[in-house]
Parts: C-alpha cells; sequence; structure tokens
C-alpha cells in the first residue's frame, strides 16, 4: 500500500522579525525608466507583464526617466505636490502627539504614504468621487480643505460636520470629492464602483476613484467590486495600496507571497499596473493615464501601489511587536518626499534652504489651526459635540416620542 505524507498548510511569513533584518527581495522591484507606456486604449491582454513588474520614474539620483516621465509637466504642480506631502506627515505627526495627550480617541498616520494620495488628487478633476481608506488625509490636504475642519472631526467638538458619530480620521466631505469613510474594510470599493456606473447611466463626465488596503483585499466586496468593474467597464480607478503590512499580519496573508495584487485585476480582465507608490512623479502620471482612460469610456484601471506603512497601524498598534524597528530606513523604495525633493533640487526648482523654510512655515500653520480647533473643544476638556444631536437627522420630522425622550434628558 502506497504511503503518502501527511497533508500541510502553508502559513505566510515575513523575511523579517524583531532583532532579524528583512529581506526585501520579495518585492521583485525593476530599475527606474524600464516599462513602456502603452496607449490609453490598450487591453488588459497586452498588459499581463505589468502587473508583475514596476513602473518608476524616479531613479536613485533623483532624475526622471523613461517613457513615464513627462517632461512637460509644470514644476509648480511638483512643488505643490511636495509642499502637501510635507504638510501632511507635519499634520499627522501633531495629531499623534494630541492623541497621546489624550484630547483625541484614536488617529492613523499616513507616514511614508504621502505621494500616493497626493499625486492622485492632483490628477483628478473637480467632481470626481474619491472612495478613501482611513490613511488618506492626504487627499484633502493636497486641496487645501481647512485643516481645523479636519481637526475638528478629530476633536468630535461642536464644530464636527459630523456631529461626533464618526471616529477620527473617518471624513467626509462631499465639496472636495471625499466620500464619507466606512470603517468596514473594503465597502469603499463596490461604492465607487457603483457610483462610477452611475455617472456613467446618467451620462456624466465625473469619474470614481476606489482605496484599500493589501490586507483588506481578501475581503469578499474586493472582488466583487473587480466582477462589476470589469462587466459593465465602469469609470473607476481602484487603488490597492500594498505598504507590505495589514494590521500585524504580513501581506502575505492577503494572497501577495507568490504573485502581485495587480495580479488580481488581471485574472479580472481589468487593465492592471504594479507601481512605485513612492515616487510622485509615477503616481502622479499613472493616476493621470488611469483616469483618462476612464474619461475616455475604456474602462478600469487596477493599480497596485507598493509602499510601506512607516509608522503603527493606528495609536493602538505597537509595530516593534511584529517587525524590525529599522524597517522604514532599509525599505528600497526610499521616503517619498526626499525622492521628490532632490529631484526638484535637480532641476534648480527646489533648494533646501526653501525646504527647511517651507517646513516651518508649514509647522506654524498647523500649529495655528490645531489651537483654534481646540478652542472648541476636545476629548480632554469635555467640550464635545453635544448629546442631543443624536436625536437628530434621522426623522424629517422628528417623532413625538424622539421629542419627549430629549425633553426628559434636558437638552
Amino acid at each position: 500500500m502506497r504511503q503518502t505524507p501527511a497533508l500541510r498548510l502553508h502559513v505566510p511569513e515575513p523575511s523579517g522579525r524583531p532583532g532579524h533584518a528583512t529581506d526585501f527581495s520579495y518585492l521583485r522591484l525593476a530599475p527606474a525608466g524600464e516599462l513602456r507606456k502603452p496607449p490609453l486604449d490598450t487591453s488588459f491582454h497586452d498588459i499581463q507583464d505589468m502587473a508583475f513588474s514596476l513602473i518608476r520614474v524616479l531613479d536613485d539620483d533623483g532624475n526622471a526617466v523613461g517613457p513615464w516621465a513627462d517632461p512637460a509637466i509644470d514644476p509648480e504642480l511638483l512643488r505643490r505636490g511636495l509642499r502637501a506631502m510635507i504638510k501632511t506627515r507635519i499634520y499627522d505627526a501633531r495629531m499623534q502627539i494630541a492623541q497621546r495627550q489624550k484630547k483625541i480617541s484614536f488617529y492613523m498616520l499616513s507616514l511614508g504614504e504621502e505621494a500616493i494620495g497626493t499625486g492622485q488628487v492632483l490628477a483628478l478633476e473637480k467632481g470626481d468621487m474619491c472612495f478613501p481608506s482611513y490613511r488618506q488625509q492626504n487627499l484633502l490636504i493636497a486641496q487645501d480643505v481647512p485643516l481645523v475642519d479636519m481637526m475638528c472631526q478629530l476633536f468630535s467638538n461642536d464644530r464636527d460636520r459630523l456631529k461626533g458619530r464618526q471616529l477620527p480620521v473617518m471624513y467626509s466631505m462631499r465639496e472636495y470629492g471625499f466620500f464619507s469613510i466606512s470603517g468596514n474594510l473594503a465597502t469603499q470599493f463596490v461604492q465607487a464602483v457603483g457610483w462610477a456606473m452611475a455617472s456613467a447611466i446618467k451620462g456624466d463626465t465625473k469619474i470614481a476613484s476606489a482605496w484599500i488596503g493589501d490586507g483588506a483585499t481578501a475581503a469578499a466586496d474586493f472582488q466583487t467590486a473587480l466582477t462589476f468593474a470589469h462587466v459593465y467597464q465602469a469609470p473607476v480607478i481602484l487603488n490597492v495600496i500594498n505598504n507590505q503590512w495589514a494590521i500585524s499580519s504580513f501581506q502575505g496573508i492577503a494572497g501577495g507571497e507568490s504573485t502581485t495584487f495587480a495580479a488580481r485585476g488581471v485574472g479580472s480582465g481589468i487593465a492592471s499596473l504594479r507601481v512605485d507608490g513612492n515616487d510622485f512623479l509615477a503616481v502622479h502620471a499613472v493616476s493621470k493615464w488611469a483616469a483618462e482612460r476612464a474619461r475616455s469610456n475604456l474602462g478600469p484601471t487596477l493599480i497596485e501601489w507598493v509602499s510601506y506603512r512607516a509608522g503603527p497601524h493606528s495609536t493602538s498598534d505597537d509595530p516593534s511587536k511584529y517587525r524590525p524597528s529599522d524597517d522604514w530606513a532599509r525599505f528600497p523604495l526610499g521616503d517619498p518626499i526626499e525622492r521628490l525633493k532632490r529631484h526638484l533640487i535637480n532641476i534648480g526648482a527646489w533648494s533646501d534652504e526653501e525646504h527647511q523654510a517651507t517646513q516651518k512655515k508649514l509647522e506654524a500653520e498647523v500649529i495655528a489651526a490645531q489651537k483654534e480647533a481646540e478652542s472648541y473643544g476636545t476629548l480632554a476638556t469635555g467640550q464635545t459635540s453635544s448629546v442631543s444631536t443624536m436625536f437628530e437627522d434621522v426623522y424629517k420630522d422628528m417623532p413625538w416620542h424622539l421629542r419627549r425622550q430629549r425633553q426628559q434628558l434636558g437638552v
């Protein structure tokens, strides 16, 4: 009788753990400028290889190379992008401190990922709708949304437009093309596809952009969104930010060990690209290509942005428990701010002196906004959104039993 070995499961493991440096060779990187730029009307069949390589524009010296480099790009757009990225990092740092001071209950940094949202939103048009996850505050900051409004949502005070009903960082700003964030992972993907389909049904010209992390691709809504986007050729950009880690599980647990997340799109019949998410020029160029493709009725594009979550998953997380503390410093794609800064200096559109002056100016702007926002109340002062608002915005006319309950509470 033939003997067969016992069955066993494979559990993906990262190449680095605390005390052991990460081997980043699993990323399968490509040299800057190597990948071609296909025409807008390309078929997903013709670019399958681009889901397994990596689109890069900035080389190690900060020079823009290859077919995705746009020689006509306005240096002022790059300067605007750099300022927004710096501002986002300052904002994040101040709000994390505020959480530690018990002024906010919860916060999530976008440290190391600032180029992705900033580069894309500057490639979109007014009226397009982004369906973000909880780490895309740069979509708002790059549009110069008043920081006081954002901070009041974090502090859940009387100036919070959401009246304390959302967790901090779960903003909602329709006028800035920022759909209400859902705490349930992957829901924004199906919402974005549905919104894009509705835009096409109405004969509008606006497109949608959805945002998800590598871990959330394991949710069922992710695959449902791909199916509808493919079948109906919805005008939508499907962004997967592969920052290597979900809360504490390596991206391999979600299926990224032996293939790429961009390959998921290929399997669903969607044009799919894998891009250096720490390269602002690559982010902007690919986002612009995908947006033009959607707006030209050529269907959806799925983009895997390769980046690294430099900070904790949230203020509730301690990454030192599951990964090396020096991982970000060793990440081969570097710091997105430093890379764009070097490029702008190379082309004579920036300097170290201007960088320092901009840093100080933006720090003062963020501190001033925080001081004003805190004057309306924080969790630490107890000046939070009025409890009376819990009775509002459900019924057009408040029914008698709610009026009585409100009276009983004396609010």
